[in-house]
């Protein structure tokens, strides 16, 4: 029998091998780091310091009482340098805390629990994992401690970690699962008793055999948890994807996985929600994959959280001279160009890529030749031809027609595309538009 999968998608070069054997580093303490209030799908925080505060690592220096959202701590001790507008690596510009360190480090070990999770209640993890300022670390950085708190009525069966990191060059997730197994079951079974769900399933792609066998030593003889082994194929990691490729379930348009009795949570979100819980230690750093072709020495670095882009790059040797680069944040299928290398590695900041010029597309593309491959590469059976236009052309209403709002952005159709086509840019545009609020009407 094949191995479980999803229809249509890819199978891009993935290039793994970069860093998919060497192990996770500890980057140097950054001197500043600027720690935006806006890291999470959600409200954006307040800031709870001010300029001139000395603060503690692991404090908390932002937070808001809206529901979804997440509390922002400090990650390194200091004084609080400022509190302005800061470039986020999605190109807009956010308020921000900079905080200039002392080059004091605290041992998060010394206060360690005994990881045992019948000391918790499912409400008393909730309330963890929100005070750590937990999101999804897979890229969408959505606030945790809201997926385990569903509605009324709606039971949730199945927990769901999402270990298939298919995104090109990046292994942060992959890494986590073979050096820290542990840590990552742990996490999963806190998962679990927070949401009364009675099956965990971590889905890891077959490309990744050591992370297969790492966490399989670590569940141990479970009958709760079990290991699915899934197709080496992009988008396998994806949300919807990989409940119908684990579960056969399939998420109707416009609903979400618990809809259908599942949460979905990355590998390296669970080990945040293990630290949270054994060491009392909030969200202030993550493992980041340093790679691409322009990188002179890639590996996976345990960065903190507001340490910017050009010092990361710095501990892994830096661009290759001479190199005409695009630097991402993220991988090369959905990852976002940076203008600049002063912006801050996020809670979501999985990987940073830099490419040089001969592994990316030209800036020039052709006229669509109604052939297709987008359509036949589209996980979600969409017509991306079609929204490509829509979004090109700004007819939103037409593009909120034929589904638009359903893409899930991951850049199967233009990596397909023999005319090079934007696809994914203009269905972005189109996305972005479709939310914004209309201008008031002036009487």
């Amino acid at each position: 029998m094949g191995l479980k999968t999803f229809d249509r998608g890819i199978h891009p070069e993935y290039y793994k091998e970069l860093t998919c054997s060497k192990a996770i580093e500890k980057a140097v303490l950054p001197k500043v780091v600027t720690i935006p209030l806006q890291q999470h799908a959600g409200a954006p925080c307040e800031p709870l310091v001010k300029k001139g505060d000395i603060v503690e690592e692991g404090q908390k220096i932002g937070d808001v009482k809206a529901f979804v959202s997440a509390p922002v701590h400090a990650s390194i001790s200091g004084k609080v340098k400022d509190i302005e507008l800061c470039q986020h690596p999605n190109g807009v510009r956010v308020p921000a805390i900079v905080i200039e360190g002392d080059g004091r480090e605290k041992d998060w070990g010394a206060g360690a629990a005994r990881p045992d999770l019948s000391a918790y209640s499912p409400e008393a993890i909730r309330e963890a994992v929100r005070e750590a300022g937990i999101v999804g670390m897979g890229g969408a950085a959505f606030p945790t401690s809201v997926k385990l708190s569903p509605p009324k009525g709606r039971a949730i069966d199945t927990v769901l970690l999402n270990g298939c990191e298919c995104e090109p060059y990046l292994t942060a997730d992959h890494r986590m699962m073979v050096e820290e197994p542990e840590k990552a079951v742990f996490g999963l079974k806190a998962l679990m008793k927070a949401t009364g769900a009675s099956k965990g399933l971590i889905g890891v792609e077959e490309n990744k055999p050591d992370a297969i066998e790492a966490v399989k030593k670590a569940i141990g003889g479970s009958s709760e948890i079990t290991v699915v082994v899934l197709e080496a194929k992009y988008p396998q990691g994806a949300e919807k994807m990989l409940i119908k490729a684990a579960l056969g379930r399939k998420v109707p348009t416009g609903k979400l996985p618990l809809d259908v009795g599942v949460v979905v949570n990355n590998v390296g979100t669970a080990v945040a929600i293990r630290d949270a819980l054994v060491l009392k230690k909030p969200l202030i750093e993550r493992v980041v994959t340093i790679s691409g072709n322009a990188v002179a020495n890639p590996g996976n670095l345990r960065l903190r959280i507001g340490t910017s882009f050009e010092e990361a790059l710095s501990q892994r040797g830096g661009i290759k001279k001479d190199a005409e680069v695009e630097v991402l944040n993220g991988g090369p299928m959905m990852g976002v160009a940076q203008s600049t290398l002063d912006v801050p590695v996020l809670k979501g900041t999985s990987g940073i890529t830099a490419l040089s010029a001969d592994l990316i597309k030209p800036l020039k593309y052709g006229p669509c030749i109604r052939c297709a491959s987008c359509v036949e590469a589209c996980p979600m059976g969409l017509m991306p031809y079609r929204l490509g236009d829509y979004g090109r052309a700004h007819m939103i209403e037409d593009f909120k027609g034929w589904g638009g709002i359903s893409c899930i952005e991951c850049g199967c159709c233009s990596y397909v595309c023999p005319a090079k086509r934007p696809l994914l840019q203009w269905i972005r545009t189109a996305k972005l538009k479709s939310r914004a609020k209309p201008a008031p009407t002036v009487k």
